[in-house]
């Protein structure tokens, strides 16, 4: 698609979603719709809005705020690696303090004693009662 200038250009949610942004075009366009995505500091509320090659967008992503340079325009939604090639993250890399606090470990740790009790610790307890079984 070219504009009145010649340049070509591609609607935002096609090219977010060709991106690998967001896993549908509609919810691409409810991002947009939702004014808390900038193009080249404008804010913008229509999926409709051209964008060329060398814009910068601005938006919201999970816990993150996503800053990417348009380098190229998509011609299909690929695989994640050709996908990749269409941006340059223009984040600063992320400390491994940040990351860790960001995305927890997969098994958090418990301190001793907190928790449900061990067969052999209910045993001394209803012991210490007189419980006896």
């Amino acid at each position: 698609m070219s504009d009145a200038l010649g340049q070509p250009g591609q609607r935002i949610d096609r090219w977010l979603w060709c991106a690998r942004f967001l896993k549908s075009r509609s919810l691409a366009a409810t991002l947009v719709q939702s004014g808390r995505i900038r193009v080249n500091g404008d804010r913008i509320s229509k999926a409709s809005r051209i964008v060329r090659a060398g814009d910068i967008l601005t938006f919201p992503l999970g816990p993150h705020i996503r800053v990417v340079k348009i380098l190229f325009l998509a011609e299909r939604r690929g695989p994640a690696s050709e996908a990749q090639s269409l941006y340059n993250d223009l984040d600063p890399p992320a400390s491994a303090a940040q990351r860790d606090a960001v995305t927890p470990s997969a098994t958090p740790l418990r301190e001793a004693g907190s928790g449900r009790p061990t067969k052999r610790e209910r045993r001394q307890t209803d012991a210490l009662r007189g419980e006896e079984s």
